[in-house]
């Protein structure tokens, strides 16, 4: 969930390299839910559990396909920055996280805890496992990918460094990776888009119409991908979620997008945000959809 939530809640670079969406030609047969959802209890949104153990991401085949027998186009020299949200380290730094920064129309805290399963898997490992194996998929379609951290600090970064890191990069796309904390039976996934917002140092025009093309293309390899449906409590079905009140998505100067990939105080959703075999289906879905709006 993103670390400035509307009630509570969200350098290291690691270089290997519209919308009535296809969702509804998936045939959704599980549905699943995000991270921003206005149910969720503050319980939910702070957990200090400690992170649990992550599958390791398997090696992608050397012609980064975006399925059986398909062909993928090269993403030579387009840069992807990847954001892990939350960092594992984080419960044990609660003074320096709490600490606010500029998000540009306001300050808040410089990041969250994240949440977890309620046996204790938490969002971190979960946004770094899939972000490992998004990075194989997009390495290996000839993208440079950038990582806002890799687990090799002990807490942060704080989502205004976010922004920066991609903004530094002048990526063409950023994608932040995350998982919600909402109350049991809202499932689905969603992607936080952009609002139009110019307000002290932030000013979203630029990226409010690309950000949502980016959104759009990975909702709809998202559902395809995983065979999950949007969320069932937020975006009127969409998969979409515009947001004003996020630092990153406020200071960033690039196309940016937050991913949802599910509820993770949910049982259904904890069963499958825990499976390392569907988060592979996650990454692929995300990549597909990065791919999808890099290609034009």
């Amino acid at each position: 969930m993103p670390y400035d939530h509307r009630k509570t809640t969200h350098r290291t670079r690691s270089r290997t390299r519209g919308l009535a969406l296809a969702l509804a030609a998936t045939g959704c047969c599980a549905v699943l839910a995000g991270c921003g959802a206005s149910q969720a209890s503050p319980s939910d949104r702070k957990s200090t559990e400690s992170p649990a153990a992550v599958s390791p991401a398997p090696t992608p085949t050397p012609s980064g396909t975006a399925g059986p027998g398909a062909s993928a186009p090269s993403l030579a020299g387009r840069t992807v920055v990847l954001d892990p949200g939350h960092n594992a380290g984080n419960f044990r730094h609660s003074r320096e996280i709490n600490q606010k920064v500029n998000i540009g129309t306001t300050r808040k805290e410089c990041d969250t805890t994240g949440t977890s399963t309620n046996a204790g898997y938490t969002e971190a490992s979960f946004t770094l496992d899939v972000t490992h194996r998004l990075r194989d998929l997009l390495t290996a379609r000839g993208a440079e990918v950038v990582l806002t951290h890799d687990a090799d600090r002990p807490w942060g970064p704080c989502i205004d460094e976010r922004a920066k890191i991609g903004n530094a990069a002048r990526a063409d796309a950023v994608v932040s990776v995350h998982a919600d904390g909402s109350a049991v039976g809202n499932r689905g996934f969603h992607v936080i888009l952009p609002a139009r917002v110019r307000e002290g140092s932030a000013d979203t025009a630029k990226i409010v119409g690309p950000s949502r093309e980016l959104g759009e293309r990975i909702a709809a390899r998202f559902a395809r991908a995983t065979g999950t449906a949007p969320a069932n409590y937020l975006g009127s079905g969409t998969g979409l979620d515009v947001r004003d009140d996020l630092g990153g998505l406020n200071l960033s100067t690039v196309p940016k997008v937050f991913v949802e990939c599910g509820n993770m105080r949910d049982p259904k959703d904890a069963e499958l945000l825990t499976s390392a075999a569907w988060r592979q289906k996650a990454a692929q879905g995300i990549a597909d959809g990065i791919a999808t709006y890099l290609e034009g």
